[in-house]
C-alpha cells in the first residue's frame, strides 16, 4: 500500500503563494496526496475571487479531500478536549489530527507543535 500524505493548510498556502520551498516540495512528491475538508474550508476563507480562487480550485483538484463525518467529529472533539489545556490545540487542528489518525496518513505541516498527539508528522521545510 502506498504511503499517503495529508497536506496541511500552511503548506498549501505557501504553494499558492509560489514560495519555492513549497513548490519544490509538493511537485517532487510521488506519494498519494490528500487534505482535510477543514483545510479546504480554511483555504477558501482566505481566497479572493478571480485568479486566486481559480488557482485554489486547480490545486485542490489533484488532492483527495477527506471529509469529516460524525466519528471524526467525535474523535476531533476528544483530541481538542485532551490537548487544548496544555497545547492550545484548536478545533481545526484537532479535526485535522483526527483525520490523519483515521486514514493512517502522515501529516505534512509547518506547525508540528500544533499536533502533539501525532507521531507521524513531516515538516518539509522551514520558513
Amino acid at each position: 500500500m502506498a504511503k499517503t500524505l495529508l497536506i496541511d493548510t500552511d503548506v498549501l498556502i505557501d504553494y499558492l503563494r509560489e514560495l519555492p520551498p513549497a513548490v519544490d516540495y509538493l511537485e517532487s512528491l510521488e506519494e498519494e496526496l490528500c487534505t482535510s475538508s477543514i483545510a479546504v474550508a480554511e483555504l477558501y476563507a482566505g481566497a479572493r475571487e478571480g485568479k486566486d480562487r481559480q488557482g485554489l480550485d486547480s490545486l485542490l483538484s489533484v488532492f483527495e479531500i477527506k471529509p469529516i463525518d460524525a466519528g471524526l467529529a467525535e474523535r476531533g472533539g476528544l483530541l481538542r478536549r485532551d490537548y487544548a489545556p496544555k497545547h492550545g490545540t484548536g478545533f481545526a487542528d484537532a479535526l485535522i489530527a483526527a483525520t490523519v489518525q483515521h486514514c493512517g496518513a502522515e501529516l505534512v505541516t509547518l506547525n508540528a507543535r500544533h499536533f502533539p498527539m501525532l507521531h507521524n508528522v513531516v515538516v518539509p521545510y522551514r520558513k
